[in-house]
């Protein structure tokens, strides 16, 4: 009999401080954010998406991102990114001294009309107009820039996405100079199949290196679709530690796919991630506790059960 093979070493960038926070509504205070993202560079995350470049109107819980940014011990090989969705974002992103600035800037689009409109007020042309200055100038400064690309399988406005309008965002993204794609599961509608479909889009503009799975976990499908992504040698994926975040657009959606539940079923697959899951859900406890809420991982759950007796 024989087995698939698969990548041996698996790059996991935890969207938690950004992503997973962004949508809590109650303030996080800046110290408990830059704790969080001690604790994960102390567990062996080498990439971690910090906060959000966006008005405080529209995101309070970013507001503090600059004393956010200034605030962490950065680790040597540590990644940090931040989300800057326009060039007024992207200037306040590096308004600080040189040694403060992120290492990668993160743009998103949407593979649905619909909801490019509803999230960002614009076509999906007319974001990457709007990415295009803000690629350029991250690019001028040695910025490595990461394109997110929403709602690859399916809309809460539009429903079914078809894998073509994948394929013509990572284009777009590509035309402009985006370095890395991201097909993002937003709301968790997808299904092992219809992953590989939206993956396979993108991977006609980028190369296998330059791809990664972003998947929400509303249907209890993430694990499954990383898996298959895994199957056709994709190693990079977005996760977000104790499950944190959710999309606002979709009802019932519980979030971003727990890193520590990526983490257990890569280690048990015999593949290196570079992280220590004692350490992980211990970042994963910390934040739960400051939420008032239990970790939302399946495997932060047994392995924490199994430490009481």
């Amino acid at each position: 009999m024989s087995f698939q093979s698969f990548p041996s070493h698996v790059k996991l960038v935890d969207v938690g401080p950004r992503d997973g926070l962004q949508n809590e509504k109650s303030p996080v205070p800046a110290a408990v954010k830059i704790e969080l993202v001690q604790r994960l560079q102390d567990a062996g995350l080498r990439e971690i998406e910090v906060t959000s470049f966006v008005s405080p109107k529209w995101v309070p819980q970013m507001a503090d991102n600059a004393q956010v940014m200034a605030g962490i011990a950065r680790k040597p090989g540590v990644r940090y990114s931040v989300l800057t969705p326009n060039l007024q974002g992207f200037e306040a992103a590096i308004s600080a001294p040189r040694p403060l600035w992120p290492d990668e800037i993160v743009v998103f689009g949407a593979a649905s009309e619909a909801f490019s409109q509803r999230n960002i007020n614009c076509s999906i042309a007319e974001s990457m107009e709007r990415f295009r200055p803000v690629v350029a100038a991250a690019r001028d400064k040695g910025i490595y820039v990461r394109g997110a690309i929403s709602c690859t399988v399916g809309c809460p406005y539009e429903g079914d996405i078809a894998p073509e309008r994948v394929e013509l965002v990572a284009r777009l993204m590509k035309d402009i100079g985006v370095q890395h794609v991201g097909v993002a599961d937003t709301i968790g509608v997808g299904t092992p199949l219809k992953v590989q479909r939206a993956m396979e889009a993108a991977l006609r503009h980028y190369d296998l290196n330059d791809v990664s799975g972003h998947f929400h976990d509303t249907y209890g499908q993430a694990l499954a679709n990383t898996l298959a992504c895994l199957e056709m040698g994709v190693w990079q994926f977005d996760t977000s530690v104790a499950g944190l975040g959710g999309c606002p657009y979709a009802k019932g959606a519980t979030g971003n796919v727990a890193t520590e539940d990526v983490v257990y079923l890569l280690h048990g697959m015999g593949i290196d991630t570079g992280i220590d899951l004692d350490k992980l859900i211990d970042a994963g406890q910390f934040i739960s506790d400051f939420l008032g809420r239990k970790p939302n991982s399946r495997a932060a759950t047994a392995l924490l059960n199994q430490r009481k007796n």
